[in-house]
């Protein structure tokens, strides 16, 4: 089976080819004012309407409102929300409820402590994102080259589709999809030449690597 590789924090319609064309199955646009990634609702929506059909478009957002997924969900033509703050059980049900589409919800993972979460939210979300919890210091939830202990996952069989990120590389991503079992891969700062920068070879070397 291929592995489904999403490409998130795009910015630019270069950078949203590239992926199209290296097979992403899936593009993430941010909404998250203090992420070096985050994109203007007008941008995202140009963007979004240039994604080809069969590539799922995911806007990621933080703790937001109502009013501000509103907004997002006004705006910009997607296939699905992820939520990658603190957001309770309960948050996930509601907007799931609210917006009518799928909702892929982050856990954070540092130690054997924090796969439980990962047991809870695979009730009320869609699709779970297994990253690597943020250090107490960070100011971004995501994003931050960081990776965790893939051997915490090794026998582990979730219910929902679950998607691994948190320091993937062109180079590590082959290994890490080896380790893990992993059918679905998540890179940003991945394939960036700065923050926020993507960069449209190590785009298609992600792909390449994550697909081989």
């Amino acid at each position: 089976m291929t592995t489904a590789v999403k490409i998130c924090g795009l910015r630019e319609a270069a950078h949203v080819a590239a992926a199209a064309e290296a097979g992403a199955r899936y593009v993430g646009f941010v909404f998250f004012a203090r992420s070096p990634r985050n994109i203007l609702l007008a941008d995202a929506a140009a963007l979004a309407l240039s994604v080809p059909e069969g590539i799922a478009k995911v806007a990621l957002s933080v703790n937001a409102t109502d009013a501000e997924l509103d907004a997002i969900t006004s705006a910009v033509p997607l296939d699905m929300l992820q939520l990658h703050g603190g957001e309770s059980p309960e948050r996930v049900a509601e907007v799931r409820a609210r917006y009518g589409l799928p909702v892929m919800k982050a856990v954070g993972v540092a130690d054997a402590a924090d796969l439980a979460a990962l047991d809870l939210y695979q009730t009320v979300a869609d699709q779970i994102l297994v990253d690597a919890k943020p250090p107490k210091d960070a100011v971004l939830p995501g994003g931050n080259g960081l990776a965790f202990d893939w051997r915490l996952l090794l026998g582990r069989v979730w219910r929902r589709p679950w998607m691994l990120a948190g320091g993937l590389t062109p180079e590590n991503v082959a290994l890490a999809i080896r380790s893990t079992n992993a059918r679905q891969v998540d890179v940003s700062s991945g394939v960036e030449i700065a923050p926020g920068v993507k960069d449209e070879g190590m785009i298609r070397a992600f792909c390449k690597a994550a697909q081989a």
